[in-house]
């Protein structure tokens, strides 16, 4: 039986750098922070594939008493999410130097 390799889009990417190594963000923190790499429109339906995927988790924020609406939810990486990222980087340098002699 093959054993099925995890993909990870370039947004996905760039979330699992942002959120490091365990900090907390919201969706739109994530927006403002990526300098223009995500957008408003599709950071929740990339959030939410990589909740399905074990990338990451969410939780829903304590906000202040009084506050309407619904609750925001906080984003933080998954050990899953770290170590695939940690893996993307090694193969990526292992490339660039194999390309570089």
């Amino acid at each position: 039986m093959r054993e099925r390799v995890p993909s990870v889009s370039g947004k996905e990417q760039v979330i699992l750098e942002l959120l490091g190594k365990s900090r907390e963000m919201y969706g739109l923190e994530l927006v403002t922070e990526s300098a223009g790499a995500l957008k408003r429109g599709t950071v929740y339906v990339t959030l939410g594939r990589m909740e399905q995927k074990g990338y990451i988790t969410a939780r829903a924020a304590e906000d202040a008493p009084g506050q309407g609406g619904l609750p925001r939810r906080l984003y933080r990486s998954t050990p899953y999410g770290r170590e695939l990222l940690a893996m993307l980087a090694s193969a990526r340098r292992r490339l660039a130097m194999r390309f570089a002699r």
